[in-house]
């Protein structure tokens, strides 16, 4: 796979994913939800991880649903990672100001895995409270019905991300359209559903047949949603993030930079740097060594360009490093100190075409 050398920013207006929920739950149109869509009795909003708008176009002959359907590609949020493109969606804020600014983010406790809650072997709950955390209200305070996987409900990022949502814990894909389709004749005016296998598909087994057979699941999936639901509604399907192939194209960050820097944070797409002894003279230049396969960014560049939003909190920005390291190429980069999940397939978490831009989808 050929991955294209333009670098996405995300969209900071109507055209990201942040954008859905508030013009949904407010009845409010934008220039992505339409008056159209919003006119239904009942909105289901359907998120898919790990599905971006390049892979559907890629096999779009055959997904008889999804290949049809009306849409049109948006952007995700920066990094294209799941903690933080999900909380995203369901605050309708972008990263800067909801503080999940990645899959591995820097705390005074720990470097927080805020998909686990963990910092290594040890649970997070009590030393990062997710309230505290990620302060923003999920769904603008709203109490909706959240369609998510049985085994998340009591999850560190599910308070982080869905709490005050009416949890229904689904435990097999069937279940999950039995689920929306019985909220929606409890009369819920918006449901929240997520689907999680396409990403682990794609993290072990690539972008290749297993991926498309899952794909193919995805689509049946959604038809049968549209088929069971009540008459009068709207589906609206969007992802968090695409994905690249990266395959063994694993690689330690420099020597130099491991000496120049006490920890990094992030993923393997996109690296953050943290100066030792916050002396961060030269570590840009550094970092340079990676340049033939990656955007080299200090902190500067990256508050003005945006990438987080235009509005960072306090706390946001003392969660990010000096320099991020994004990689252009079909590449991972890794800490040595701290290898993290060396053998995945497909990755994301960078700002390529691929992982930047995923589906708006619309069925009435």
């Amino acid at each position: 796979m050929v991955v294209a050398e333009k670098r996405v920013l995300p969209s900071s207006g109507d055209t990201s994913v942040s954008s859905i929920v508030p013009a949904v739950l407010t009845r409010q149109s934008n220039s992505l939800v339409s008056e159209e869509m919003l006119a239904a009795d009942a909105v289901v909003l359907f998120v898919v991880d790990g599905m971006g708008w390049h892979q559907i176009d890629r096999y779009r002959d055959q997904l008889p649903c999804l290949g049809e359907a009306l849409g049109a590609p948006i952007t995700t949020v920066a990094p294209s990672t799941t903690a933080t493109a999900l909380t995203s969606i369901c605050t309708g804020v972008l990263p800067g100001e909801h503080g999940v600014i990645g899959y591995k983010v820097d705390t005074p406790s720990g470097l927080l895995n805020c998909l686990r809650w963990t910092s290594g072997s040890k649970l997070m709950m009590r030393d990062v409270p997710p309230i505290d955390f990620q302060p923003v209200e999920p769904f603008l305070g709203a109490s909706p019905p959240v369609v998510t996987r049985a085994e998340f409900q009591k999850s560190g990022f599910t308070q982080a991300h869905l709490r005050n949502g009416r949890f229904c814990g689904w435990w097999s894909p069937a279940t999950l359209v039995t689920e929306i389709d019985e909220q929606l004749r409890a009369g819920a005016p918006f449901v929240y559903a997520y689907y999680d296998a396409l990403d682990k598909v794609a993290h072990v087994h690539g972008l290749g047949r297993h991926y498309l057979d899952e794909l193919k699941f995805v689509d049946a999936l959604v038809e049968r949603i549209v088929a069971e639901v009540p008459e009068d509604v709207t589906l609206l399907v969007t992802a968090d993030h695409g994905m690249v192939e990266v395959g063994d194209k694993i690689f330690d960050i420099h020597d130099e930079l491991v000496k120049r820097t006490s920890r990094t944070s992030g993923e393997a797409r996109f690296l953050w740097l943290h100066a030792k002894d916050d002396d961060h003279s030269g570590l840009l230049r550094a970092a340079e060594v990676h340049s033939d396969v990656a955007w080299v960014a200090g902190i500067d560049q990256v508050l003005d360009e945006c990438w987080f939003g235009p509005y960072v909190t306090p706390e946001a920005r003392m969660r990010m490093g000096e320099v991020a390291i994004v990689a252009r190429e079909p590449v991972a980069l890794m800490d040595p100190r701290q290898p993290d999940a060396p053998n995945l397939v497909a990755r994301h978490g960078s700002m390529t075409e691929e992982e930047m831009h995923v589906p708006f989808l619309a069925f009435s």
